[in-house]
């Protein structure tokens, strides 16, 4: 039994992130734990400084439908229904802040691959996550 009654798996989709999906069922395999697995895509228009004279819609809905793919082959080994598989647009920590709030989850588990010094205040989502989360966030390091 565990004490977590929901986790959030909050995944980059990397090839990394089935290290994050081993650890989860590591610890989760043999409980009732409810688990909900996310990712995050920023929308084009704040990723390219919104000042593009073209269209990316089509772009961001094909990025949306391969990220569907990945996400749903990730969860499937985690038996996640597809109503707990999420893609989300927007900044990532702040999107799984929003949903840990609005779905009662306890526990939040994101990927880290231990940057230091500009990478880790420039670029670390993880540790994005972890400050400001209203629940416990549980980062996974990732091995290269």
């Amino acid at each position: 039994m565990s004490v977590y009654t929901h986790i959030l798996i909050g995944l980059d989709l990397s090839p990394e992130s089935q290290q994050v999906i081993d650890r989860v069922k590591f610890l989760f395999a043999n409980s009732d734990t409810k688990i909900s697995i996310c990712h995050v895509l920023e929308p084009l228009a704040f990723t390219y400084g919104g000042d593009i004279p073209v269209d990316l819609s089509d772009v961001q809905t094909q990025l949306q439908e391969q990220a569907s793919g990945r996400l749903a082959a990730l969860a499937e080994q985690l038996n996640v229904s597809a109503a707990d598989q999420h893609i989300i647009l927007g900044h990532p920590a702040q999107e799984m802040h929003n949903m840990a709030k609005r779905d009662d989850v306890d526990l939040i588990v994101v990927g880290s691959h231990g940057r230091h010094g500009l990478a880790l205040i420039f670029g670390s989502t993880s540790n994005s996550v972890l400050h400001g989360a209203s629940c416990d966030v549980l980062a996974v390091r990732i091995t290269e």
